[in-house]
């Protein structure tokens, strides 16, 4: 495993590369097949040998990366890593052009439960999915990318709104209209018009897109001392960045596995999502008829970030519980189930830690307070495996531009290359 610097120069780098889920995934495609992984095709029958290396995309949002380990998995079972490519954004409507009072606006949807007033005066390009006709009809998508500052939401003037820092509110379907352009309607190219100015070919046309806006700043090391990183979407890339790296470090003693979902900011519920198919008929076919052992033998870590002690608001945190930046990975526990650990998973969690060096840090909820949830319940009820809830603690999140520790993602890149190479059965002796 790479020291810090360089672990976090490339995280920084996949963070830049990956403004939506569908760069993200084209990220991890990259950094696959350089390590020697190949695509399967989910239409066609796979023929699958100890040592192999592959991985499986639905839609280009999500993605399923495993090793096949020399021993069989119901001996040792799954080594599984979860995590999520999507993140709170706002998305373009399909009728995209709003002309009012000079200015040509973008419509926009907010995506996930998103922080609104820091997407105020901030440099937004667009990003994401087109899909176009070519001159022979066919149709064709492409990933794009303006890469510069194409929209802005200014914010009003406090002249003007003198209760602004008294708790304004932010209306998302008055307030959040990005100006684009300067003119009148028939004085501008519509939207879908510069889209296809920008990126279409000779004899194609623009016929859908899925696009979103995000903030042009780029990741950054940051802090008196750069002891934090400060970049948008770290819920959840560096999840997906982390346990890339752990996969990579695979010695194929066991069969591991990364699942890196889209949608769970907006519940989870499709066909790439955690509660849908893509996982389970994969696994399906990696174990066959003796999927159920298997999965009773196995382990999935869901790896999503963990809300840090704010220190301008300690008292929304149980103080038993507050996790620090820079203070190691977090071990997610509620009881109602918006998180799977239990004492198991978190037993051999905390023994693989230890032998890690890796310290470990806990977050539960204040009971009068509900708190978030993330694939990990989801995956356990569908699968029946079970789960366990850890993640690196951050500030910020759902924020267009998120803070975590610099120390912690190679923390939890040691701790999950433990989980894939360990040879300790995934399972508690009952006495």
């Amino acid at each position: 495993m790479a020291e810090q610097g360089q672990f976090n120069r490339d995280l920084l780098a996949f963070l830049d590369t990956s403004p939506t889920p569908f760069h993200a995934v084209q990220s991890m495609q990259q950094r696959l097949e350089g390590a020697g992984f190949s695509r399967l095709d989910e239409r066609q029958p796979w023929q699958l040998r100890a040592g192999d290396r592959h991985y499986v995309t639905r839609n280009g949002s999500s993605l399923i990366a495993f090793v096949v380990g020399a021993a069989a998995p119901a001996e040792g079972g799954l080594r599984m890593v979860g995590a999520h490519t999507d993140s709170p954004c706002l998305m373009v409507k399909p009728h995209a052009d709003i002309f009012a009072h000079g200015y040509h606006q973008l419509a926009v949807e907010v995506y996930g439960g998103a922080l609104l007033n820091p997407w105020f005066d901030r440099d937004l390009s667009i990003a994401g999915r087109i899909v176009v006709s070519d001159a022979n009809g066919a149709l064709r998508s492409r990933l794009i990318d303006f890469k510069r500052p194409m929209a802005v939401i200014p914010s009003l003037a406090i002249h003007l709104d003198r209760e602004a820092n008294k708790g304004r509110t932010v209306n998302p379907q008055t307030d959040i209209k990005p100006i684009l352009l300067q003119g009148d309607e028939g004085d501008q190219s519509s939207f879908a018009q510069l889209v296809s100015d920008a990126f279409l070919r000779g004899g194609e046309s623009l016929v859908d897109y899925e696009l979103s806006l995000y903030d042009c700043t780029t990741a950054a090391s940051s802090g008196a001392d750069s002891q934090f990183i400060s970049s948008g979407r770290l819920d959840n890339l560096l999840s997906c960045y982390v346990g890339l790296q752990a996969l990579l470090a695979s010695d194929a003693s066991h069969t591991a596995l990364l699942v890196c979902n889209d949608h769970e900011e907006v519940g989870s519920v499709s066909a790439v999502g955690a509660d849908g198919p893509f996982l389970q008929s994969l696994l399906a076919r990696l174990c066959g008829d003796s999927l159920e052992a298997v999965l009773a033998s196995s382990l999935l870590l869901s790896c999503d970030n963990a809300h840090a002690l704010h220190p301008n608001f300690p008292a929304v945190h149980d103080a038993e519980h507050l996790p620090q930046l820079n203070g190691g990975p977090v071990i997610k526990t509620n009881v109602k189930q918006r998180y799977a650990s239990n004492a198991i998973g978190s037993a051999l969690v905390k023994q693989l830690a230890a032998s890690a060096g890796v310290p470990l840090q806990s977050f539960v909820a204040r009971n009068d307070m509900g708190c978030g949830s993330t694939i990990g319940p989801i995956s356990a009820a569908k699968l029946g495996v079970n789960t366990l809830d850890i993640g690196i603690p951050q500030l910020a999140m759902h924020s267009c531009r998120e803070l975590t520790g610099a120390s912690d993602p190679l923390r939890l890149a040691l701790l999950l290359t433990a989980f894939i190479n360990s040879a300790a059965p995934l399972s508690v002796i009952a006495d």
